[in-house]
């Protein structure tokens, strides 16, 4: 029993041993912890938009330097947040160029991580622009719509809508529509309130128009809507009221168009005022005649209807209809209501016997909420 007991002790000192003998486990060298994201994708990403948000961040760790070098030799503008953890482009790409991303990054461990990798921008079969209306520093009236004009047909036309965008001091239910395969309206649910300011941003530059074409430039302007004029035009009352803030200010006695004309109707409908001139020259080859003059004409449709003077129809006035659509008054009346008149009034034209067709710019007060918002693209 003796020896049993020597025997069990000797193996027992000897595990202890080998196990005693056992080398220790190697350490396995640990990488930076830092990580760094720099988009777009340093995978060598292409065709990317010019616009797209352009930026790098690291993961455990700063920044300590960034730089986005265009293969024209041009670095990129950006800025390093003040917590260092991400960098930001501050100014817009061109297209058609390469960048390559270089800099470095600290991690928590003290180690460099760099910052690496390049992109291309896309190379647009062509470039193409727009016109944005109300100009900036307009006041106009509450029935204003703001246009867009592109300088040619837009495919894309959902891609080029979410570029546009309206900004108002007062909460405005609005919307875009597409009144041409050129142009596009957005105007409010209700005319405007009056005294708004309005903002307006087309970031075209990179948006894509379709079949490779693209935007060459960001549009803005920034107006204000003036007093709230309405003009009510009931042709059977051979009177044109004009009512300013809610009140009525001025029945001037007019003469509308011939009711057994239908081509010389005043027809139904809510216009817009176009342009005021001080003269202007009416031609209808129809009706024989050739620039037959007019004084203070202000313009509320493209269809050739306009509120001007015509003293030589000073008979009619108030008693009866016998123009050619457009709205008589006499010099005096006229001139007091062209100076009170501002671009993008209301002029509600009511008890013709013919409606005016939607078609003829400004049409956009001839569409009910419903036709209107079907237009919008998105």
């Amino acid at each position: 029993m003796r020896g049993a007991k020597v025997f069990w002790g000797a193996l027992a000192a000897g595990l202890a041993m080998v196990a005693g003998c056992a080398a220790p486990e190697a350490e396995v060298p640990r990488g930076p912890v830092a990580q760094v994201r720099a988009g777009p994708s340093a995978g060598g990403a292409a065709e990317v938009s010019p616009s797209a948000p352009i930026t790098a961040e690291v993961v455990r760790g700063r920044f300590d330097l960034v730089t986005l070098m265009g293969s024209d030799g041009s670095a990129v503008t950006g800025r390093i947040a003040p917590d260092g953890r991400s960098w930001q482009a501050t100014e817009p790409l061109a297209y058609d160029t390469s960048y390559t991303w270089s800099g470095q990054a600290i991690g928590s461990d003290g180690k460099l991580v760099p910052v690496g990798g390049a992109f291309s921008t896309v190379a647009p079969k062509r470039t193409t622009g727009a016109t944005v209306s109300p100009t900036d520093g307009q006041q106009v009236g509450i029935a204003m719509p703001i246009s867009v004009k592109f300088d040619e047909p837009v495919q894309d036309k959902a891609a080029v809508q979410r570029a546009l965008s309206v900004e108002t001091s007062v909460p405005v239910e609005g919307a875009w529509a597409w009144l041409a395969d050129d142009e596009a309206h957005w105007r409010p649910r209700e005319y405007w309130p009056a005294g708004t300011q309005v903002q307006v941003h087309a970031r075209l530059f990179g948006a894509h128009f379709g079949g490779g074409v693209y935007g060459e430039g960001d549009l803005r302007t920034e107006f204000e809507i003036g007093r709230a004029q309405i003009v009510k035009a009931d042709v059977d009352s051979h009177q044109l009221v004009v009512e300013r803030d809610g009140e009525q200010v001025a029945s001037y006695p007019a003469s509308y168009g011939l009711e057994s004309d239908p081509g010389r109707h005043t027809s139904n409908g809510t216009y817009v005022v176009m342009a005021r001139v001080p003269l202007q020259l009416m031609t209808n080859p129809k009706y024989g005649y050739f620039d037959l003059p007019k004084k203070w004409a202000v313009r509320i449709s493209n269809h050739g209807e306009f509120i001007h003077e015509n003293q030589a129809n000073a008979a009619a006035l108030g008693s009866y209809n016998n123009s050619h659509g457009c709205i008589n008054l006499s010099a005096a009346n006229a001139k007091e209501y062209y100076d009170s008149a501002l671009i993008g009034d209301p002029v509600v034209v009511t008890g013709s016997g013919t409606d005016m067709e939607p078609g003829y710019a400004m049409y956009d007060w001839l569409l009910n909420w419903e036709e209107w918002t079907a237009k919008s693209a998105v």
